[in-house]
Order: C-alpha cells, then sequence, then structure tokens
C-alpha cells in the first residue's frame, strides 16, 4: 500500500526512493480495493493498438506500478516472484526502435485511428452479399472496401489480417446480389494519411464503380452502426404484370377453384392462343398495365403491414413464440406505376425499425393475395401461431435506400449546440439526404437500369410467377376467399408433408451466367426445411443475418 506506484518521469530525471514509505490513513485503506480494481480494469481492457493521443504523439503514458520493474514482489503464497511490467500491446517504450520487417525496410509509424462512420452505396450484382468472410475467395461489399481502405493508408498493415482489430461493422447485413443507395458501416479509421489531402476521394479511386463511398464521418465512441441504427427504408421493384391473376388451367387456378374462389375470366386470357410460347406470352405481360381497382386493392392491403406484428411467418428459423419476430413497421407506401422500356413497374417503400431475413415474403404475400382476390385480412391472419409457407420474391427487386440514425443525430446536436464545426468535439450528424443528388444518379445507372436489363433478358419475375401458378399441393391453400389459414395450409416443423413447395435458386440470385457451374447451381431447388437446415443455429448468428 506504501509503494510509489506514480512511474518513472517520461523525461529521464531519477527516480524517488520506492523504499521510504509513509503509513496510510484511513481513507486510503478504504480505498485501496477499489483502486486495485481499477488498475486491473485498465490493464485488461488495454487494446492492440496505442488509439489515443500519446500513440500519436510518440508520448509514452505510465500505469501504476511502472516503477516496480526488477523489484521481488510477494506471490499469492507468500513466495517471492519476478514482477514482469505489462503494457499495452502494440506500444513501444521510450527509445526503442521499430522491429525491422524481413525485407529490412522500417516498419511504417504508428496513425492514430479515430471511430468513423462510413456513408456507402453498392450494386450487390456479383457479390456474395454485404458482411466480409472469413475465405477471401468469397467476394463480398465489404471485402472490396476493406482492401481498398489498406491500399490508401487508411487501416494499417497491422491490421489488415483481421477486421475486428478496427471493430467493423455494418447498420444493414444485405443478401448476395442485393443492392443499397446509402448503407453505414462503422470502424475505426486513419483519418489522416500522410499525401492524401482527399480521403473520400482517393479510397473511390481503389473502389470498382459499382462501390462507392459518399462520405466518411467521425462519430462518437460509442456509436455501433447496426445498433445505434434507429430504423431502415428498403424498397421492392416488381413488374405491374404479376398481378394478373392465375392462367386457366393452372395447378393454383385448380386450388383456387377447390377453395371456393370464384375465377371470374380476366380479360388478358380471354382469346389467349393455347399453342402461344412463353416467349410470346411474356411480350404480352409485358404491355399489361394494372388497374386503378387492382392498385387500390394493393394498397388497402399493404396498410395491413404497418404496426407492430409478430412476423414469424415472414422469415425462416424463427416460430410464433420467439420474442425476436415481434418488429414494428413504420410505415409502407406504393407508388405511382411508372413505364420503362415495355414494362411498367411498381414500387414499394417500406420503413421499419428492422426486417427480419427474407423479409421479400412480406411482398410475395401482398402479391399473391391481391392477384388472387384473397381479402386482405389474410396478412392479418399470418401474425397468428399457425406456421404456413410463404414463397421468397425474386432478389433481384430489393434495394436498401438507407439505414437512419435519428436518435443519434439528435444526441450529437445538443453536444455540437455549443461548439463549431471544427472543434475536436463536433460530430456531424448522420444523414444521407445531403447525397440525394449522388443516390439519385447511382440508383438509376448503376442499379436501376441493370435491374431492368436483367429482366429483360432473362424474365426472372415471369419464371417466379410460373412456377408458383404452376404448385397444385396444399402449402398455398391459404390463398382463398375466406381469408383465413386453414388446416391443410399448416407447417408442421419435423412432420413429413405431401408434395411440398420447392423454391429455385435461381430467384435468389440476381446475376445469371450463360453457362457452367453457376448456371446450373442457380437453377436447384430447396424446400424451406432445407433453407432452415443450412441457418445458424445461435440465435446471435442469426440476428447478424437480419437488417
Amino acid at each position: 500500500m506504501g509503494v510509489n506506484t506514480t512511474g518513472p518521469p517520461s523525461d529521464g530525471s531519477t527516480t524517488p526512493d520506492p523504499n521510504l514509505k509513509r503509513a496510510p490513513n484511513e481513507a486510503e485503506e478504504a480505498d485501496a480495493p477499489k483502486k486495485r480494481a481499477k488498475v486491473e480494469d485498465l490493464e485488461q481492457g488495454a487494446s492492440a493498438d496505442a488509439d489515443n493521443a500519446g500513440a500519436s504523439t510518440g508520448t509514452k503514458t505510465e500505469k501504476p506500478g511502472d516503477d516496480k520493474r526488477g523489484k521481488r514482489q510477494k506471490g499469492k503464497r507468500g513466495k517471492d516472484k519476478e514482477y514482469v511490467r505489462t503494457r499495452r500491446r502494440g506500444t513501444r517504450p521510450e527509445g526503442e526502435e521499430a522491429p525491422t520487417p524481413d525485407n529490412g525496410e522500417p516498419k511504417a509509424p504508428r496513425l492514430p485511428k479515430r471511430p468513423c462512420a462510413l456513408l456507402i452505396g453498392f450494386c450487390g450484382d456479383g457479390y456474395n452479399g454485404m458482411q466480409i468472410q472469413p475465405d477471401p475467395k468469397v467476394r463480398t461489399i465489404e471485402g472490396v472496401l476493406f482492401d481498398a481502405l489498406i491500399k490508401v493508408g487508411a487501416v494499417s498493415e497491422d491490421n489488415s489480417d483481421n477486421p475486428t482489430k478496427v471493430k467493423l461493422g455494418r447498420a444493414a447485413r444485405t443478401d448476395a446480389g442485393v443492392h443499397a443507395a446509402g448503407n453505414v458501416v462503422s470502424m475505426k479509421l486513419i483519418t489522416t494519411v500522410p499525401g492524401v489531402p482527399d480521403l473520400v476521394a482517393r479510397i473511390n479511386e481503389e473502389l470498382p464503380p459499382e462501390i462507392r463511398l459518399w462520405s466518411i464521418i467521425r462519430v462518437q465512441n460509442s456509436f455501433n452502426a447496426r445498433t445505434t441504427c434507429d430504423s431502415r427504408k428498403y424498397t421492392y421493384f416488381f413488374p405491374s404484370y404479376l398481378m394478373i391473376p392465375p392462367k386457366p388451367g393452372s395447378g393454383l387456378h385448380g386450388t383456387l377453384r377447390a377453395q371456393g374462389t370464384e375465377c371470374v375470366p380476366h380479360p388478358f386470357w380471354e382469346g389467349t392462343d393455347p399453342s402461344m410460347t412463353p416467349q410470346d406470352e411474356l411480350k404480352r405481360k409485358r404491355a399489361y398495365r394494372i388497374s386503378s381497382v387492382q392498385l387500390s386493392a394493393l394498397r388497402e392491403a399493404a396498410k395491413k403491414f404497418e404496426g407492430s406484428h409478430n412476423f414469424h411467418n415472414f422469415t425462416v428459423g424463427r416460430d410464433f413464440r420467439d420474442r425476436s419476430c415481434q418488429r414494428f413497421l413504420k410505415s409502407i407506401e406504393i407508388s405511382d406505376p411508372a413505364v420503362y422500356g415495355d414494362t411498367e413497374w411498381i414500387a414499394v417503400l417500406l420503413h421499419g425499425q428492422s426486417f427480419m431475413l427474407h423479409q421479400r415474403k412480406m411482398i410475395s404475400a401482398l402479391v399473391l393475395s391481391c392477384r388472387t382476390n384473397t381479402p386482405p385480412q389474410i396478412i392479418e391472419e399470418l401474425y397468428g401461431p399457425r406456421q404456413v409457407f410463404i414463397p421468397k420474391m425474386p432478389a433481384l427487386g430489393l434495394l436498401l435506400e438507407y439505414p437512419i440514425f435519428e436518435s443519434y443525430s439528435r444526441r450529437v446536436a445538443g453536444v455540437n449546440a455549443k461548439l463549431q464545426p471544427g472543434d475536436p468535439e463536433f460530430r456531424a450528424p448522420i444523414d444521407f439526404e445531403v447525397h440525394r443528388a449522388q443516390l439519385d444518379d447511382f440508383k438509376q445507372n448503376r442499379i436501376y437500369l441493370k435491374m431492368r436489363s436483367i429482366e429483360d433478358r432473362h424474365g426472372i419475375f415471369d419464371g417466379w410467377v410460373r412456377s408458383i401458378d404452376a404448385y397444385a399441393g396444399h402449402d398455398l391453400e391459404y390463398l382463398n376467399p375466406k381469408g383465413i389459414v386453414p388446416q391443410s395450409a399448416v407447417v408442421k416443423r419435423g412432420e413429413f408433408r405431401n408434395n411440398p413447395f420447392r423454391e429455385k435458386k435461381r430467384y435468389d440470385a440476381t446475376s445469371f451466367p450463360a453457362g457452367g457451374a453457376g448456371a446450373a447451381a442457380v437453377e436447384e431447388e430447396e424446400s424451406s426445411e432445407d433453407e432452415e437446415a443450412h441457418l445458424p443455429l445461435d440465435k446471435e448468428e442469426l440476428a447478424d443475418l437480419e437488417g
């Protein structure tokens, strides 16, 4: 208790004699346990890099107990032990030279890194999702971004082997092929790189054109892109011809009639030549324009999603009792149709606190119920305990608009009230709207054009709706005139189902190779049970797949 713990002065002066002791007073003795705990916490919480002012200036910060080196101390059992001075990993004692790499060149000076939010946008075509993967051969958005940051010096060589060293995280994890006009990556970044006056521009030079960095924002130390995010906005696009009722004589048409649905002949199918090829039929579909009655029905049903509900039927790997299935959808809007080329498109804008894995099932339930004249109340039925199968809409139509950080922006606004933008403690709000012109240009030229081009070439949405209409099993019998879930459509986990619906992986893809193994892979099929078997069992891992 009486040993001097001030440590040796950094100016090289003589250390006070540690043998000179004084008797501790009662207050010091009472505080001793707290002080010991604090010292231990400081030592255990040390990070791999010197991320403070002392590291950036070369000044060494001493810890309590630094003057103990070379002294003999008593161990837990009363035996003498040699004291080994502990110091922060990644720092060097004053005067010690940096280690020399194998190539003989001196190691680069250590630069301070700061918590930052990177505002990015990307076209997900050809990428295996947003999140970086351990296998470097798996091409992801974060993987390409991280490599670019290393090249420009925003991530040091010491941290280049493991993104967790810089606390890499994201606001929304997108599936393979899914696009984002805006997303946020949080990490500790070297913001002042020697010889790089404009860091954003320099990073964009290293990035491919389908990935753009909009800005880098210095954030508070507690900022985490996923947990700090208040809500997200997504848009789903689909051709309006999906609203044409099932073709007479198809499997779903027969199921609807068996359920008591009055299948009134639709003008589109009247007088159709039975020998018409799918290609000729698709040309007619692209000329179809949704009626005002159908559009109103679509908007009425969409409102059933707003509010707080149990979305267990709109994801995979969850059941009704899982509390994490309770989600809040702030709003859902359906825009007026717009014609691009020969095809009329409809956009659905969803704004929610968070979205579960495979949120495309929401749009599928919306489209299928409206095109089969199933009452809108079926949406409310799907929030109930009965488990049913809902097919996923094609991944091609999904776009993350951007995440929203309202609470964080309000918090920093309060701090900034007494500061100027140039002050060290000033933190800008996170607002994608300041990049609106760039976002719109990127969406139009890098996302929408590619999306429409793929649909024009491959007819993805037509193939999807044909697979729905061809199905004649029980899984879709909740599409009926009563708007209820019949027992025949209930899926019981672990029980055998005769003729379950099997989805093609083709509709989870957004790029379609002309041949080879890649082309064969997207033609594979899987049931909902097959997909669940590949999901992580840990709830935290499953939550990380959501956005």
